[in-house]
């Protein structure tokens, strides 16, 4: 048996590991975040063990997913893009081969957690890989494309309602379009640290599309998003719980706002990455709401 054996599937495994940003793990969390808000929502604070663990594990494995067919897509392109250019298939390191099977079994250890679910959300489950699949090219030609990646981002809201009631009420669709506006937000302070190789390569991206008034389009989605989960809370009846942690949120939005301010690459990157505690504090609001006070 060679000896080497061992030391190469380490490393390869390590490189796949790379590939779908599991080193980077706030892609994970800016997805688990509103999943976990329609979870609880929909449960009023009692979701079942299993929903948990598979929307979580879920959400993980098409995020990393989409980060395999994501690079896959943009090999090419990430080569002049100084942030992407050493991901380990613009470098070489791996395959286009096998980040086209990395993505394959992910996206099917993802589907397997649904099967014991309803056929509703196996219908959405559907649509979720397509979106998944498609926002690559999409954004290609698309002056906005983080409002499709909003959608992409977001559909774990529709299936968790789905997965818990069977249907997808009013209440969950104006989550969905609250989570399209906070990724237009985080994602366009991502896109503001890329805006000068992409203005080079003449890529779409909502920084680009906004332009001097990216950091005002920025506030002003934050804002719709903030009132767009307000309005769900009025339609389910939250009290004062949920409403401190939509105001934790928007002193958090208002920190990201004078952190992007001057546009600075580094400040603009840690506004973005600091939107997990955005999402966390919106849910610790619905978390006491709903589990803690009934």
């Amino acid at each position: 048996m060679d000896p080497t054996l061992p030391v190469s599937l380490s490393h390869r495994l390590g490189l796949y590991m790379r590939l779908v940003r599991l080193d980077k793990p706030i892609g994970i969390l800016l997805l688990v975040w509103p999943t976990l808000w329609a979870l609880w929502a929909a449960s009023n604070g009692e979701p079942s063990l299993y929903l948990v663990f598979a929307f979580v594990m879920g959400t993980a494995l098409m995020r990393s997913a989409g980060c395999g067919i994501n690079d896959y897509f943009d090999r090419d392109v990430d080569l002049h893009v100084e942030r992407t250019r050493d991901r380990v298939l613009t470098s070489g390191l791996i395959s286009g081969r096998e980040a086209l099977g990395v993505t394959l079994v992910l996206t099917l250890l993802a589907l397997l957690l649904i099967l014991p679910m309803n056929r509703l959300v196996w219908a959405l489950s559907v649509v979720a890989v397509f979106l998944s699949v498609t926002y690559p090219k999409f954004k290609r030609f698309f002056a906005i494309p983080q409002a499709y990646l909003g959608i992409a981002f977001g559909f774990g809201i529709p299936m968790a309602y789905a997965a818990v009631l069977e249907t997808v009420p009013l209440e969950g669709w104006i989550m969905l379009a609250a989570n399209i506006f906070w990724a237009i937000a985080y994602d366009t302070e991502y896109a503001m640290v890329d805006r000068p190789d992409d203005l080079k390569l003449g890529l779409r991206t909502s920084a680009v599309t906004f332009g001097k008034w990216d950091v005002a389009a920025v506030g002003a989605c934050y804002a719709v998003t903030l009132a767009l989960l307000g309005v769900v809370g009025a339609m389910l009846d939250y009290g004062w719980a949920y409403a401190a942690g939509l105001a934790g949120a928007a002193a958090i939005a208002v920190r990201h706002l004078w952190w992007i301010r001057h546009r600075d690459r580094a400040a603009c990157f840690r506004a973005f990455l600091h939107n997990t505690w955005f999402g966390f504090s919106v849910f610790a609001g619905l978390f006491v709401q709903t589990t803690l006070l009934g």
